[in-house]
């Protein structure tokens, strides 16, 4: 193709890109920067027919005027980054003086409201995508081997976790493991514990959140693999039938190293994704033991008092810790496309 050919064919998405991910990130760092103004305090004599009192009152004009000289706030550089409410390394630091074993300082961090998100963030992500990961792969090779006859309608089903909306599959689980709900009511009755609650447990909290993750997510990762496994190549197959391969020596020798390419793309998917869980921590109103980056981001944003530019810092940071975690596996994947290269 040629140079021009291809620059004009590029150039719509190029702007897109731009339009809808350069300039939003550039936004949120330079917002990130700053901080609201301060409101301007004046001091006002009130004189009455028995006498005159000060009083101190906010000056509505000069703060509305500060505000549209400077809208995006005072200038405040990392300090945000440093606060409290983010990387914390003035506790941290202290934390980490006054600590008597790895243990007390890891509880004495995670009591951040930063730390106590990123801890729920990397443990949801890490059990969560190598599991809906396998999942999506047994049954993408389970329903693989069925009669023609049945695929169709064990497909549906096995999509209708992905075509429910987040939120909504969320709501559901939780109605349904609320004491009142079959769920809960099944899980007392085995455990026989009639108060058993798994909203009242940050434990039972977590493991139910990951069980929604890898539920929901599954289907995602098994509509890739069947597609995958589409096209595995029968003459090796059958070779390795006819050299006497097991199943499992088919699966690990042949199939895994088949759709390997989709596994990291599926991997790379749903780390992304999973870095970013909101939907069930809300669905679930579980924010008392379980809270997220994003939900730091959506908390920031609600309500009457917006935190602009904290909300900003931890999107920021957000967006940090995808790279990070991303990293790996594209390293990975340039050196495989090297060497194939």
């Amino acid at each position: 193709m040629k140079h021009s050919t291809f620059f004009w064919f590029f150039l719509p998405t190029a702007l897109a890109m731009l339009l809808f991910i350069a300039f939003p990130i550039v936004s949120v760092v330079t917002q990130s920067l700053h901080t609201a103004h301060d409101q301007v305090i004046v001091e006002v004599e009130n004189c009455g027919p028995f006498g005159c009192t000060k009083e101190v009152k906010v000056d509505t004009e000069a703060t509305a005027q500060l505000k549209a000289e400077k809208p995006l706030g005072k200038w405040a550089g990392l300090n945000i980054y440093f606060d409290r409410s983010h990387l914390a390394t003035a506790e941290v630091a202290q934390a980490w003086r006054s600590k008597k074993s790895f243990g007390e300082f890891f509880s004495s961090i995670t009591n951040l409201p930063f730390y106590r998100a990123m801890s729920f963030t990397l443990t949801y992500t890490f059990v969560v995508t190598p599991c809906l990961i396998i999942l999506g792969f047994m049954i993408a090779v389970a329903v693989n081997a069925l009669n023609q006859k049945l695929k169709g309608i064990v497909i549906f089903f096995s999509l209708l976790p992905m075509i429910v909306t987040p939120l909504i599959g969320s709501l559901i689980l939780f109605w349904m493991i609320d004491s009142r709900g079959i769920l809960g009511n099944a899980l007392q009755w085995l455990a026989g514990d009639p108060n058993l609650s798994l909203k009242a447990s940050t434990t039972l909290t977590w493991i139910m959140l990951m069980v929604y993750g890898v539920w929901h997510a599954a289907p995602f990762a098994f509509v890739v693999f069947y597609a995958g496994l589409q096209t595995l190549p029968q003459d090796t197959l059958e070779s390795a039938m006819i050299d006497g391969a097991t199943r499992w020596q088919r699966i690990r020798y042949v199939i895994i190293p088949h759709i390997m390419p989709l596994v990291t793309f599926v991997a790379l998917i749903q780390l992304m994704d999973n870095f970013r869980v909101l939907e069930p921590i809300v669905g679930f109103n579980a924010e008392a033991h379980a809270t997220s980056l994003s939900w730091i981001i959506f908390n920031d944003l609600s309500g009457e008092t917006r935190l602009l530019s904290s909300a900003a810092t931890t999107s920021v940071l957000t967006i940090v810790g995808v790279a990070i975690l991303l990293s790996p596996v594209l390293v990975r994947t340039w050196r495989d496309f090297n060497r194939k290269a």
